[in-house]
């Protein structure tokens, strides 16, 4: 079975209380909020502890954003993000500019 996660940024989220889980038969995908970049790095290494395999980042990370969660995760866990130069729910700035 996969392991996979998708982290998302959202100011004043919280990952203990913003989180959800979807079983399939091969896939089982955690949906994690974060508040920051640190926050997402700090998730990361329980995810990686966990056997979490795959990790996709929201269009919120930034490039900045992005290496430090692959940083986190390791060379043994795939890491990818979804792509805006600006992101809509940021009022149309990069995670990097904020976070």
């Amino acid at each position: 079975m996969l392991k996979a996660a998708f982290i998302f940024l959202a100011p004043g989220a919280e990952p203990a209380q913003h989180n959800s889980e979807v079983r399939t038969p091969e896939v089982e995908l955690k949906v994690i909020g974060v508040r920051n970049y640190q926050a997402a790095e700090e998730v990361i290494q329980q995810l990686v502890a966990e056997g979490v395999k795959a990790i996709e980042l929201c269009g919120g990370f930034g490039h900045e954003g992005v290496a430090r969660a692959a940083r986190a995760a390791g060379r043994d866990v795939a890491v990818g993000a979804v792509r805006f130069d600006v992101h809509p729910g940021l009022n149309g700035n990069s995670g990097d500019a904020i976070f």
